[in-house]
């Protein structure tokens, strides 16, 4: 208490002018998001907080050289795992695109390793310059339609509720169990009602969001058309608007937004790849898309800095204003958004696109335990039965879209087994139990991912992250189901009897563990074998592919347990009725 008064006493003298600040920044557009106006004046700050805006004299000045000074950007909805970085290094590639702080859901590494898997996420993110809140995963296995490598009870949950960084309950998305007064759910409701719950709503109607916000569940980031934003948002929940690597929804949902909803709407990344992380940037995309669309750049600022903020309860996040957190960016362009430089609580950590500080090889984690067990799979184990003449369930992609849709259709056979054809886009899809070699494998038919040749093999398959392949042969597909096995879990890409890349990702297979240099170089290796087997049909195939297993998402999906039905929740043959 005593340190805290003598930095409150600090901070009002320095207010009012009565000893110098700690910095004064000069020469700055200040962009007020409360008013969505520019200001004038000197930013006073004084131990990583701002105390005053207005004249001002410090022991050390900034000069922006006459740029806009925006709130750090906050991310609200991340998944650190599918940048295939750790924390640590994840900080390097987001903090430079003025990104200061994140809301993580470690779901995917939860889905694995379990309570391991969320501790390592906060031990690797303390003390970084990128502020990396959580939000316990609620659904850990996402449904009971098949096996993840951990399972997450309340009474495993709530301990981490006392940690600094964990603001409340992740993405429910077990619609049925929320409905359905499941005991278990409703008991990590109860316990998370003191603190933010996120929601995953779907495919839910009006009547399905009743459901979520009667339980207590406040924002949802998986719309996809206007009239979903508003029936959201006049149940009296947040909207997080998303652009990630699979899920493009932005430019069709800024529509939904006006002045009059705009307090309750931020935007979230969800699920965002190395390559693209670096390419576009994260938040800062969202801005520069939402102007390209005609969105007022003071209020797409807003969506990205105080309406987050405000929204998970980071009261000294998000402005450019006293008592706030010395967290800003230097802006040469407002429509453009070139971010200049960094400043975290006050100093400055990025500049001109790069992190300031040295990350060495000795900071990053290492390798948790092994979490590929998969026993031999054969050509047999591949075979998907089909008569000739007979109509199959067929999953089709829907490009940029983690939805998919339920095609039923006649597809090629020979000896009653599916063939794949590459004249139909019709490849074969398996996803195979990795975590406790049970041997279950779900088998299907996918329409539209374009591999002419080969197979590419991922152990990144939401949400249980057992390993998917698909491949137009089996010997291919059996050859990067061994590269996985033996590398330990990440990308394998193979053809004609050879393997053209692999990925490592040893950490829960989802993370590197070497730096965001070498993972990017890997990754990129990847990606330039997917060209050579596949045609570029507009959308990620790792990440569509790695959406091809979430039963919650519709219409048609697979898991371990075999071809699943979003709409009806459950599994069906992949050979259609007759």
């Amino acid at each position: 208490m005593a340190v805290e008064m003598e930095l409150l006493k600090k901070r009002i003298l320095v207010a009012v002018g009565e000893i110098p600040a700690d910095t004064v920044i000069k020469n700055g557009k200040i962009i007020d998001v409360f008013n969505l106006e520019i200001l004038s004046g000197d930013i006073a700050i004084t131990d990583g907080t701002i105390a005053g805006i207005g004249t001002y004299e410090g022991k050390e000045t900034i000069d922006t050289g006459d740029c806009f000074v925006v709130p750090g950007l906050i991310d609200a909805h991340v998944h650190i795992e599918s940048s295939m970085v750790c924390p640590s290094e994840f900080e390097k590639v987001v903090l430079p695109h003025g990104v200061t702080a994140v809301v993580a859901d470690p779901h995917e590494i939860a889905n694995v390793l379990g309570e391991a898997g969320i501790t390592f996420m906060l031990e690797n993110s303390e003390g970084l310059d990128l502020d990396v809140f959580f939000m316990l995963p609620s659904c850990v296995p996402a449904t009971p339609f098949e096996h993840a490598g951990a399972v997450l009870l309340n009474e495993q949950l709530s301990p981490f509720y006392k940690h600094p960084r964990v603001l409340g309950l992740a993405e429910v998305m077990d619609y049925p169990s929320v409905k359905n007064l499941d005991p278990q759910m409703l008991e990590k409701l109860v316990a998370a009602s003191p603190y933010k719950i996120d929601g995953h709503g779907a495919g839910l109607d009006r009547a399905g969001i009743n459901v979520f916000a009667a339980a207590g569940i406040q924002t949802d980031h998986e719309c996809v058309t206007p009239e979903q934003v508003k029936e959201r948002l006049s149940n009296g929940m947040y909207v997080m608007l998303r652009q990630g690597s699979a899920a493009k929804n932005l430019k069709d949902l800024l529509v939904a937004v006006n002045d009059s909803n705009r307090s309750r709407c931020m935007f979230c990344t969800d699920d965002k790849h190395l390559d693209d992380l670096i390419a576009e940037g994260s938040i800062d995309h969202h801005i520069r898309l939402a102007v390209e669309q005609g969105f007022n750049p003071l209020a797409a600022v807003q969506m990205a800095t105080i309406n987050a903020a405000q929204c998970f309860g980071l009261k000294h996040k998000g402005a450019v204003a006293p008592g706030y957190d010395a967290d800003l960016i230097f802006v040469e362009d407002l429509d453009r958004f070139t971010v200049k430089a960094v400043y975290k609580a006050g100093k400055c950590v990025a500049r001109d696109g790069k992190l300031l500080k040295e990350v060495s090889l000795d900071q990053l984690a290492g390798t948790i335990s092994s979490s590929v067990f998969i026993r031999e799979i054969t050509e047999e184990d591949l075979c998907i039965p089909v008569r000739k003449g007979r109509k199959a369930n067929v999953i089709e992609i829907i490009p940029n879209q983690i939805e998919t849709r339920k095609k039923v259709m006649e597809v090629p056979s020979a000896g009653g087994a599916f063939m794949p054809s590459t004249e139909q886009d019709l490849a074969k899809l398996a996803v195979i139990e990795r975590h406790r070699a049970t041997g279950h494998i779900g088998l299907a038919i996918c329409k539209g991912l374009g591999i002419r040749t080969g197979a590419v093999a991922s152990t990144i398959a939401h949400d249980s992250h057992n390993l998917i392949v698909a491949g137009v042969n089996d010997e291919d597909i059996l050859l990067a189901i061994g590269t996985l096995k033996k590398i330990g879990g990440g990308l394998a890409v193979a053809d004609q009897g050879k393997l053209l890349a692999a990925m490592p990702l040893p950490i829960a297979g989802l993370m590197s563990g070497q730096s965001t240099e070498k993972a990017a170089a890997q990754f990129a290796a990847v990606k330039e074998a997917l060209r050579e087997i596949c045609e570029d049909k507009g959308f990620d195939l790792l990440l569509t592919l790695s959406f091809l297993s979430l039963p919650v998402i519709p219409e048609l999906k697979i898991t371990d347990l075999g071809l699943f039905d979003s709409v009806t929740f459950q599994h069906i043959a992949v050979s259609a009725p007759s």
